[in-house]
């Protein structure tokens, strides 16, 4: 289970995107974000669905969350309105979620 703290905030692993960065380099940390979108995708529809999510919410730590929860997450980062994630719409949307990535960006 996870602290009460990462169930306040389950995007609590954003802030080690700098670091990460910092170590892989940029190239290396954008194909691990690839990775990251490709784990939790709908094999069959290529998209982060909310079925896939829930499918995943145990290995994210997140098997606590209700399914409003989840559509919210979903939604957060839905820029097309389709009700999914593509790669494009994660990646934005882990980028937003984590400030301190673009502070020293240019």
């Amino acid at each position: 289970m996870l602290p009460m703290k990462a169930l306040d905030d389950p995007f609590l692993f954003e802030d080690s995107f700098p670091s990460m960065i910092q170590r892989l380099g940029k190239d290396a940390f954008m194909w691990e974000l690839c990775n990251g979108f490709r784990l939790l995708m709908d094999v069959n529809k290529g998209l982060i669905t909310f079925e896939s999510l829930k499918r995943n919410t145990f290995m994210l730590g997140l098997q606590e969350m209700e399914d409003e929860e989840l559509v919210c997450m979903l939604r957060e980062g839905d820029l097309d309105g389709d009700g999914a994630l593509n790669q494009m719409e994660f990646c934005i949307l882990m980028f937003r979620l984590s400030p301190g990535l673009m502070d020293g960006s240019n």
